[in-house]
């Protein structure tokens, strides 16, 4: 009697969850439409909210929608002259291209030993022997190092870059400071080239000319431009009045005053400017490298792509060297006579009689 007792309790017991799943299940159910009306963290069921009303906050009146589509205009601008005047500014390239081909031609063409001997004439001339001996070694130490190549590509660019920039730069110079008005308009221009950051420049030049070396030497024209035009208008500014006044008492024309007073005297602040945008070109060989620009800036992205600090090292090296020797020879010729032998003996002289 008693097993038959013990084996009913555990029928029951046993039946007793099986009973009472049906109920959880109805339970979960009923609760299911309350449970969905609260909020919820999950972005799903989030997006799904009502759209509350937007209230202006005092403390933070700009969102992140923007109110003035500043970056549709633009877009939509260099589609339109990319759409219509495309041809015009290939036809543009088309002197770079040529004077860039034929310097990088010439370059590359030069025998090694006669390359390093112009370069030791043009040290030399520039200011003595020091320097000489300095480029050469220099350009030695190029070539030993396997980038003598790449460092031709690198100096035709530049040399290109910085020849367009004075054809440009100084007669626009010239004309800002003979008119103040066209300094207004001007300068904020220029303030604009200067702050500008490089890498902006290359998505409408890529768009213009496409890539290559070309759109590389223009990019660099507009990034090393504002300081030769600056500084050529700060000499032209500079050269004193009494001077220009008894060079017209002599009778000498306008032209005769630019070229045989002004300039001259001037010459000084505006090889200033030649040295500030050839050291700005060479500061643009790598970003440049990024639109299929050759050279030794093209073995530093590649030496970056690749984790390859040996390459990044050999291009950088020779980026280094190659800007001292032209900053140094750029500076040298800046310089004028002003401090003559004779003018230091009589300044030895005069200084021995006062101690005397």
């Amino acid at each position: 009697m008693i097993r038959v007792c013990l084996i009913a309790l555990a029928c029951i017991v046993l039946s007793g969850p099986a009973q009472a799943a049906p109920t959880e299940i109805a339970m979960q159910t009923v609760s299911a439409p309350a449970a969905s009306t609260e909020p919820s963290g999950d972005f799903l069921s989030g997006s799904m909210a009502a759209p509350q009303e937007k209230r202006f906050d005092f403390w933070r009146p700009f969102s992140e929608q923007a109110v003035i589509p500043l970056d549709q205009w633009v877009t939509s601008s260099l589609d339109w002259v990319v759409a219509n005047f495309r041809p015009a500014f290939q036809a543009i390239r088309v002197p770079i291209d040529q004077t860039l081909t034929s310097l990088d031609s010439a370059l590359q063409a030069v025998p090694q030993p006669i390359m390093l001997l112009l370069i030791g004439i043009l040290g030399w001339r520039a200011n003595g022997y020091r320097l000489a001996a300095g480029a050469v070694l220099s350009f030695v130490l190029i070539g030993l190092i396997g980038a003598w190549s790449e460092a031709m590509v690198t100096l035709s660019l530049v040399l290109t870059s910085l020849l367009f920039c004075i054809v440009v730069g100084v007669p626009l110079g010239i004309a800002c400071a003979r008119s103040d008005r066209l300094q207004a308009l001007v300068r904020p221009i220029l303030d604009a080239m200067q702050t500008t950051p490089a890498f902006v420049y290359l998505v409408p030049v890529v768009m213009l000319f496409g890539i290559g070396n070309v759109p590389g030497v223009l990019v660099t024209i507009i990034f090393a431009l504002a300081p030769l035009v600056r500084l050529t208008n700060l000499g032209i500014r500079q050269v004193r009045p009494d001077l220009i006044e008894a060079s017209r008492s002599f009778g000498a024309s306008h032209w005769q005053i630019l070229l045989k007073v002004q300039v001259p005297l001037a010459m000084p602040t505006i090889m200033a400017g030649v040295n500030q945008a050839l050291m700005m070109s060479l500061s643009m060989v790598v970003i440049a490298s990024m639109i299929a620009v050759g050279g030794l800036g093209q073995m530093v992205l590649r030496g970056i792509g690749r984790l390859d600090l040996g390459l990044a090292a050999v291009g950088g090296v020779g980026i280094v060297l190659m800007a001292i020797i032209l900053d140094r020879m750029t500076q040298s010729l800046g310089h004028t006579n002003r401090t003559s032998k004779k003018s230091s003996v009589t300044y030895k002289k005069k200084t021995w009689l006062q101690k005397h």
